[in-house]
């Protein structure tokens, strides 16, 4: 910006308005809205308006002929333009800190040019930029809070259909008729069952059943959050925890479902330090955020649920014993969809339904692609059940879902229980040659145990499939016919 013009013979009214101009030159500057902050090229400060003065609470009188070096080295300033802007010429802009109240403002710098074309004056305009930072943390604050309510929300309209329990086998009565009796109680409830066989519908159960059912059930997936964060998505943390923290400190899971419930998904995931502080959640019901030496107490049900096999852990040094026992209070073993058949078609014609209404299809399956269903071993229990006809419905036209249409590993399923079947009337006896029923079964399980083997490849698999230990398998295949 320069400040030279061309030469022209100034009118008498053009003196008049120059004169005016610098009459009033202050007045306009303090009308201005953003602070003003004029110096010279050797950083004499020369004028701050009043905007200036409002925005940093320093006066004229502190500041005007002082050097700005000067003022930065007294603190009043952590940075200045002045320097850089007589040096390079060019405008430029930095975030300053205020060191009289720790205000943050806005700097932006420009040059202004003697007729040589030198920088004779620096005049910055400064910002506020703490209120804006202020409100963006508390922004993201409420964004982060809402996030985990809509995430919460969006879980449980999702499996909604679910939440009242789709179930025709006797276990599963049993089960949920145990688990609706406990749900009335504050007892604390372990899950234990394979992944996807519907733990977490079964903890929606415990909350919708209970006198917390109008409060938050949170759910929280302990095998997802990293190892780092863990403790302050839990417990939150307090303000200027660490690093990059919101200056307003965060509330964790606890203290957002405080009245509610918390769902503690694959428990056995958690770190060991973190199971000390879970701890103390379910023996005092009390909480204390990263970085704070604040106890707050809540009030939060526990149902905590994993795949693993807890003694197991607790053995190998990988999970605290103290707080096995704290979870042990209402356990539930949640069985795999294999052992309940009886729920196989009712889980899967009621996903039929959702996934056709939700793609505005008509489908049903015939009678030999539900045995398929049936014929399949599950390993993914009801969350591959769900898949499988979403799969369906989704790549398939309208109209029925035949055996032809399922995925090979279900029509698999199909030919296996075939062989077992000719296998059966091969081995039954004729007239002439009758046989001990025991033999009959022996080799008929002995051919089951070979052709387990042949689909699973590992005798570990199978004995586990089976719930027969190794010895027996090997004995069972080595028995001689008589």
């Amino acid at each position: 910006m320069k400040s030279n013009r061309p030469n022209q013979t100034e009118s008498p009214m053009s003196k008049v308005y120059k004169n005016l101009l610098r009459e009033f030159s202050d007045d306009i500057l303090d009308l201005m809205q953003d602070g003003i902050f004029i110096s010279d090229r050797q950083g004499t400060t020369l004028r701050i308006n009043k905007a200036y003065e409002e925005l940093t609470g320093l006066s004229n009188a502190e500041v005007c002929g002082k050097p700005v070096s000067m003022l930065q080295d007294d603190g009043i300033f952590d940075v200045v333009l002045n320097p850089e802007i007589v040096k390079t010429k060019k405008p430029t802009s930095k975030v300053q800190k205020l060191g009289r109240n720790d205000k943050v403002v806005h700097l932006q710098g420009y040059p202004i040019f003697d007729e040589k074309g030198e920088v004779c004056l620096v005049v910055t305009f400064a910002r506020d930029v703490t209120v804006m930072t202020k409100l963006r943390e508390v922004m993201a604050e409420q964004r982060h809070t809402i996030e985990k309510y809509e995430g919460r929300i969006a879980d449980i309209a999702g499996l909604q259909h679910i939440t009242e329990g789709i179930f025709a086998s006797p276990v599963m009565r049993e089960l949920v008729d145990m688990l609706l009796r406990i749900a009335q109680t504050d007892a604390t409830v372990l899950l234990l069952g394979e992944t996807g066989a519907g733990k977490d519908v079964l903890a929606r159960m415990v909350h919708h059943a209970s006198p917390r059912k109008d409060k938050m059930f949170m759910k929280v997936d302990c095998s997802s959050i990293a190892e780092n964060l863990i403790e302050s998505e839990l417990f939150g943390y307090a303000k200027g925890a660490f690093s990059g923290a919101s200056t307003q400190g965060r509330a964790g899971y606890f203290e957002i479902a405080d009245g509610g419930t918390v769902f503690l998904d694959e428990i056995g995931e958690l770190p060991l330090p973190m199971q000390s502080k879970l701890l103390r959640v379910l023996q005092d019901q009390e909480i204390m955020r990263v970085g704070s030496s604040h106890v707050t107490k809540v009030d939060v049900r526990i149902v905590a649920a994993t795949n693993r096999d807890l003694t197991a852990e607790i053995a190998e040094g990988k999970f605290r014993q103290d707080l096995y026992y704290r979870l042990n209070v209402a356990r539930m073993n949640v069985p795999p969809l294999r052992e309940r058949l009886e729920d196989i078609p009712l889980l899967a014609n009621y996903f039929l339904e959702i996934h056709s209404a939700k793609y505005k299809k008509q489908m049903h399956l015939t009678k030999a692609a539900m045995d398929s269903l049936m014929a399949y071993a599950w390993p993914g229990n009801v969350r591959e059940l769900y898949n499988v006809i979403l799969q369906l419905v989704v790549t398939k036209p309208n109209g029925t879902v035949d055996l032809n249409d399922m995925p090979l590993r279900m029509r698999e399923s199909v030919a296996a229980n075939n062989g077992i079947v000719h296998s059966v009337e091969t081995i039954l006896p004729d007239l002439e040659t009758a046989r001990p029923l025991s033999e009959i079964m022996a080799d008929l399980e002995k051919q089951i145990i070979e052709k387990a083997l042949q689909k699973y490849g590992s005798v570990n698999k199978v004995s586990a499939i089976f719930g027969v230990n190794r010895s027996t398998l090997f004995r069972k295949l080595h028995r001689k016919s008589k």
